[in-house]
């Protein structure tokens, strides 16, 4: 398997993007022809200044001093994603109540306090977070337990753990490579992957590659985003054997040309 790593946009910017969507002034433009054309077109971020943001939200909630962190901005309640939830527990019910979870681009772990207290009941849990080398670096120095640890690559995690899901979540859009990314997650033959908050175009056009911009009232920044085709996606879903259990709507509402879902996929016996 390739170190597939390398194609994975840094989590700090894919922390601040999730944050920006929040805002009604986020907007999506332009068309391109491939990556490499829209990332001229970008420019950049203080990568620093939201990795302390993230990392102290994080201790915060780890600590107790907050309930609920996500995207860098602490809540006074827990702001639940159901059919991940779901889906977490289902698979953890499919393998005598243990759950392994390969969480792809997890920051330092937002989903797994997330969904924490649900997860403390089961006889087993392990959460392996794949990251690059800036959140990997401060994962193992502040967050990393006997239950959640961090790892450079898939490849890397597959050594010490033997997850029984995959979760992508608000990630494969952000990738200059998603199908490859997609490809080596579903080689490892999980019963289930849990894909989330992840942009479908609303008509059958293939997919459009465009820039997310955000205004600098916000922080002045802008990255190349994907539309996907979710026709072609599900494609190659069930060309390696995954068949959708269920799909659903994800809170993010930026372009009104795409509608932000997520889906349980089940790998077919």
């Amino acid at each position: 398997m390739k170190n597939i790593v390398k194609g994975l946009l840094p989590p700090i910017l894919l922390t601040f993007l999730r944050k920006l969507r929040r805002d009604r002034a986020v907007r999506i433009e332009g068309s391109y022809s491939n990556w490499d054309e829209a990332t001229r077109n970008s420019f950049g971020y203080s990568s620093q200044k939201i990795l302390k943001k993230v990392l102290d939200s994080t201790l915060k909630v780890q600590s107790g001093e907050a309930v609920y962190e996500r995207d860098s901005i602490i809540f006074d309640r827990i702001q639940y994603s159901w059919p991940v939830t779901a889906a977490l527990m289902l698979s953890a019910a499919s393998n005598r109540g243990e759950l392994s979870v390969l969480d792809f681009g997890g920051s330092l772990g937002s989903s797994y306090f997330q969904n924490k207290k649900f997860l403390e009941k089961l006889p087993s849990i392990k959460w392996s977070i794949i990251e690059q080398l800036n959140f990997v670096e401060k994962g193992k120095e502040f967050i990393q337990n006997e239950k959640i640890k961090f790892y450079n690559t898939i490849d890397e995690c597959l050594l010490s753990e033997r997850p029984n899901v995959a979760l992508l979540s608000s990630v494969l859009q952000y990738l200059e490579h998603p199908f490859e990314i997609l490809e080596s997650i579903m080689s490892i033959n999980l019963e289930y992957i849990i894909i989330d908050r992840t942009p479908f175009l609303n008509n059958d056009e293939d997919d459009q590659i465009k820039i997310q911009i955000t205004p600098e009232s916000i922080y002045s920044a802008s990255y190349p985003i994907r539309l996907f085709n979710k026709s072609n996606l599900i494609k190659i879903f069930k060309t390696h054997g995954y068949n959708i259990e269920v799909d659903f709507l994800s809170l993010d509402k930026i372009s009104p040309i795409a509608t932000w879902e997520g889906m349980i996929l089940r790998r077919i016996k």
